[in-house]
């Protein structure tokens, strides 16, 4: 049977809310490691340190709940400083997983790369949906359109964006702490120096191709990727499940969206539009084109072999004359 989120704010909500922190947590117990085609830099990490960030991601998404919830802000204030939000909670919970690293937060997140534009082109659906689901419930979802009614909105849903911003919180920062290093060699140093490698990137020639590989994802993500998943009203979420790290799509409408698009990204929309305009033809064109070549084949080899089996009654019919 399907159980639902709590509409409003009540005692109900308050325990889904600590129901889905203390289920999360449970869940860092399972294999973290990522067997999806997607590489993220958490990759980077070995279990143990993956497990730590996680969970100091965690710890701080409950602080900024509670304090939320304790400053009381209206809907109208989450949707307004719900970027400045995220900000907090990827400087914070790397604060808390690396304190020694002197990060300058003056900078933080100044940067023209393809990967934090493409974060900050989603960040309501990373973060802003869920903050108003726990702090206010469902009720306040109204006018979103996901595949169901705001008022039965399955608990599950609210665990695959809960689990969602947790992979993608961790994943912004170690980006953010691998952006803070010059050079590859002062990569290799500081992550050997705070032991964080996996072993499988142990090597100056492995995190090379390791980091051009996000590089070249990235770019196809933001210019390809994203603007079909607005296309197609989907959005890529990360989870937590007992054989590791996986991906999901979920339906929801993403048109306010399309005003953050480049040029070059909505010509992809207009590519999308030239190819479900021009294959179906093409295909019904193949189709026929195959009959036409399957009944011009199957007629030569048809009376080829009458021919042949005439042939040859006709010369048994000879000889024995």
């Amino acid at each position: 049977m399907t159980q639902y989120w709590p509409c409003y704010q009540s005692l109900e909500l308050n325990k889904q809310v600590v129901s889905l922190f203390y289920n999360t947590r449970q869940k860092l117990s399972y294999n973290l490691s990522n067997h999806t085609n997607y590489k993220l830099y958490v990759d980077l990490l070995d279990y143990n340190k993956k497990k730590k960030l996680f969970s100091n991601v965690l710890i701080e998404l409950e602080i900024m709940v509670l304090d939320i919830i304790a400053l009381d802000l209206t809907i109208s204030s989450i949707k307004l400083l719900s970027s400045k939000i995220l900000f907090d909670l990827i400087y914070k919970s790397l604060k808390r997983f690396i304190p020694k690293l002197k990060y300058n937060d003056n900078d933080f997140f100044i940067s023209s790369s393809v990967y934090l534009k493409m974060i900050s082109n989603e960040y309501h659906l990373l973060i802003e949906y869920l903050l108003i689901y726990l702090t206010y419930g469902s009720s306040e979802m109204q006018g979103y359109f996901f595949v169901f009614d705001y008022k039965k909105t399955p608990i599950s849903h609210v665990y695959i964006l809960f689990e969602n911003l947790l992979v993608q919180v961790s994943d912004l920062i170690i980006y953010c702490v691998l952006g803070q290093m010059n050079s590859l060699f002062n990569i290799m140093n500081f992550i050997k120096n705070n032991d964080l490698s996996n072993i499988s990137y142990f090597s100056i020639r492995s995190l090379s191709l390791f980091l051009n590989t996000l590089l070249i994802q990235n770019i196809i993500q933001f210019y390809i990727s994203q603007p079909k998943s607005i296309y197609d009203s989907r959005y890529n979420v990360w989870l937590l499940s007992s054989s590791g790290l996986v991906v999901k799509s979920i339906y929801v409408s993403r048109w306010d969206e399309i005003y953050l698009l480049s040029k070059f990204q909505l010509f992809i929309f207009f590519l999308i539009e030239i190819q479900d305009l021009i294959l179906p033809q093409v295909e019904k064109f193949v189709f026929i084109i195959s009959k036409i070549f399957l009944y011009v084949l199957v007629s030569f080899f048809g009376n080829t072999v009458i021919f042949c089996i005439r042939f040859l009654l006709n010369h048994i019919y000879n000889n024995n004359k």
